[in-house]
């Protein structure tokens, strides 16, 4: 097996079941032509968040990394019309192509977008005691991960899905030494996880389109 194999069995999956509609389509060109590297998820991994979100009858759902808000616009075709979608993104330049491809995908309505510090923008939400969220999708910077759970956690209620992204980084949360602090936030977060008695979770290893990683996938007890 190779990553040859990988990305003609992720075209495969998203051909049958993951195919993607204009908007997306719009959304990842708008990013192209930016110029700039796209950090999206792939077609598949829309789809599986998508999913999720039917699974827990989402109706609000809370997002961490917005890039060009190609995992937004996946997540919030799952909701319902009164249904609704925070996503935070810290880069202006981001923020401000996101909400671009959001306004043509006519999901404005559904979608607010806030621009900050993720870990100041959640602590406020906590203290003005926003109501929970049904899922939680996380795909942010890497070294505040743990903090970024304890601070969810408080967000959701019970059966909350929360979902991270990119918690195996081709295998190199192998590497107890590792000085890369992408790694080592994630490594925290992982090993958080393991005596957690508030959630059930497990990770996901994910080949594909994009390499070797996985994804960490809790329901609140």
């Amino acid at each position: 097996m190779n990553q040859e194999i990988f990305e003609k069995v992720d075209h495969y999956i998203s051909n049958l079941l993951a195919p993607e509609d204009e908007a997306l389509i719009n959304t990842t060109a708008l990013i192209e032509k930016e110029k700039l590297p796209n950090q999206s998820i792939s077609p598949v991994q829309g789809k599986m968040l998508q999913v999720f979100a039917k699974a827990c009858n989402a109706k609000r759902i809370l997002e961490l990394g917005t890039f060009g808000a190609y995992s937004t616009i996946w997540l919030a075709k799952a909701l319902p019309e009164n249904g609704k979608l925070i996503t935070i993104e810290f880069d202006e330049i981001h923020a401000k192509l996101a909400k671009q491809n959001i306004y043509t995908a006519n999901l404005s309505h559904i979608i607010e977008i806030k621009t900050g510090k993720a870990s100041d923008i959640l602590n406020n939400m906590i203290q003005n005691r926003e109501e929970h969220f049904d899922l939680i999708f996380i795909d942010a910077d890497k070294p505040p991960y743990a903090e970024y759970f304890q601070q969810v956690l408080k967000l959701s209620r019970k059966g909350s899905i929360i979902i991270f992204d990119n918690v195996i980084r081709a295998g190199k949360v192998l590497d107890e030494n590792s000085n890369d602090e992408k790694v080592k936030g994630v490594q925290r977060l992982n090993n958080l996880l393991k005596d957690c008695k508030e959630v059930t979770a497990t990770i996901l290893q994910t080949v594909g389109m994009k390499e070797h990683d996985g994804m960490l996938i809790a329901v609140v007890n």
